[in-house]
């Protein structure tokens, strides 16, 4: 499916600013065609004397005249002259036909202005019926939609300040609608943002009633106003707020209207989002929950690997000091994945942090006295939380045996290479070392822990061969899912994005 970006790159000789505009016009466009009860088409220049369908935007508030998407699609010779019409002389342009499938359709073409000039025709398509009579509620939805659709011919919508769609709840046309006149005073309101507004306890009708009064004595007596609250309400600006009265909590945003830049009223935008809120703080507090668990684990971790260490120093016995030393690696290399779980939110552990630490641990503590050198060749990227403590410790007891038994003490290199595949890692320990022993595998506990997390934990495949040069080459592949990497756009349970 062809893109906005790549159609705009493709057909239209505007300028960056130009194309820029048509982004955040089609971003909020959906409030347009759900006042009009209309499909909306963005038809851009493509060539000399053609258009092109650039974006399309369904109603979510009546049946769409589009049961295909009109992206790509060009208009037929009448269709055509009526755009170009549009483009140049910057009027509003009507047509009505019937469709192959019988059905009449109004198609109102009004361009779309920037910096001075016009850069796009914004077609409205609707079914129409002779017989067809509107509701009150639909004739004030349709004129808040034309309204609209007038300041995007005068370059007055998108609105600059309009809120992005950061945070869940934005109110739609279909939760709830208020028209305001340049007072601030309700002249409409739809039966769900009565509903929502009856919710915060007020007994009534809203109309002829100024907005802000209203809901400053309801927040009033709640003890809590938002400083945005008064902008919002009053439809001054293009903000978003929140107001909250007992239980209930109301999303509330303000569509100024403007003609040649003077306001004449707002639509205000209003949907009830108390469980959602609610919701997300459940969330929030498991979440610092868990985070507080892994905390404590780590801490229990770390308490116990001091143990393991005092017992070690204590011992008479070499072969229990070497035991407990081992014992102490793992403990302490799952520790440090907790760690880790404990500084974030999401289900995701940066693993190349992790390992950092690992890896120079690991052969430093294997043989203290050896000069080994670790390289890193690729990144491991973004492991997830059930995967990462043991990938930890298997790569651990890889890195441990490569300095122990690979290079016997002896100076020498250890390096682990990443590769990513659709929903595994691939990865190679490999160290210059004097080989496999009569090309027999280890068969000691760390050998025994690895083989029975990788098969069983990690869901793997493991393979202990000769390298090319000489050493030991371990091949391990894992499954992790998708593959990811930072910057890739990570969130959080609640959608919002990790920095």
């Amino acid at each position: 499916m062809p893109t906005l970006s790549n159609i705009l790159t493709d057909s239209h000789p505007g300028s960056p600013g130009d194309v820029e505009w048509l982004h955040q016009l089609v971003g909020d466009w959906q409030v347009i065609a759900d006042l009009a009860f209309a499909d909306l088409l963005l038809w851009v220049p493509d060539g000399e004397d053609g258009f092109v369908v650039a974006a399309h935007c369904r109603p979510q508030t009546g049946a769409t005249v589009h049961y295909d998407d009109a992206v790509r699609s060009r208009p037929d010779r009448q269709l055509a002259e009526l755009v170009r019409h549009a483009m140049t002389d910057g009027g509003t342009h009507t047509r009505e036909f019937v469709r192959d499938d019988g059905r009449q359709v109004r198609t109102v073409l009004q361009p779309v202005h920037h910096d001075g000039r016009y850069v796009a025709v914004l077609g409205r398509e609707q079914v129409v019926s002779p017989a067809m009579m509107r509701s009150r509620i639909e004739v004030a939805y349709m004129e808040m939609g034309d309204a609209l659709a007038a300041m995007v011919s005068r370059g007055e919508f998108p609105q600059p300040g309009t809120p992005s769609g950061d945070r869940h709840g934005t109110p739609r046309v279909g939760d709830g609608v208020i028209r305001l006149d340049l007072e601030g005073r309700v002249t409409f309101a739809s039966p769900n943002a009565l509903s929502n507004v009856h919710r915060l306890g007020l007994i009534g009708d809203l109309n002829g009633e100024v907005l802000a009064e209203v809901l400053t004595d309801l927040l009033e007596e709640a003890g809590a106003i938002e400083e945005t609250l008064a902008v919002v309400v009053m439809g001054r600006a293009a903000w978003r707020t929140e107001v909250e009265a007992g239980r209930v909590i109301l999303s509330l945003r303000a569509i100024p209207l403007t003609d040649n830049g003077e306001r004449r009223g707002a639509v205000l935008l209003c949907r009830d989002v108390s469980e959602m809120r609610r919701r997300e703080q459940q969330l929030l507090t498991k979440d610092a929950t868990i985070r507080e668990i892994h905390h404590r684990v780590k801490n229990n971790l770390q308490t116990v690997s001091a143990l393991l260490r005092l017992q070690a120093r204590r011992s008479g016995n070499e072969e229990t000091r070497e035991a407990l030393g081992q014992a102490e690696r793992r403990v302490t290399t799952i520790a440090l994945v907790h760690d880790t779980l404990a500084q974030g939110l999401d289900e995701v552990v940066d693993f190349d942090d992790v390992f950092g630490r690992v890896f120079a641990l690991a052969a430093d503590v294997a043989v203290p006295d050896a000069h080994v050198t670790t390289r890193m060749d690729g990144r491991f990227g973004l492991v997830p939380a059930d995967v990462a403590t043991g990938l930890a410790v298997v790569l651990t007891e890889l890195i441990t045996n490569a300095v122990e038994h690979g290079l016997s003490g002896r100076p020498g290199t250890v390096v682990v290479r990443v590769e990513h595949h659709e929903e595994s890692l691939e990865i190679y320990v490999t160290d210059d070392g004097v080989g496999l022993a009569e090309g027999k595998v280890l068969t000691g506990l760390g050998t025994q822990i690895v083989k029975t997390l990788v098969a069983g934990e990690l869901g793997g495949t493991i393979e202990w061969r000769g390298g090319t040069d000489g050493g030991t080459e371990v091949h391990l592949k894992v499954r992790v899912g998708r593959p990811r990497s930072l910057g890739s756009g990570r969130t959080d349970r609640l959608g919002r994005p990790l920095r």
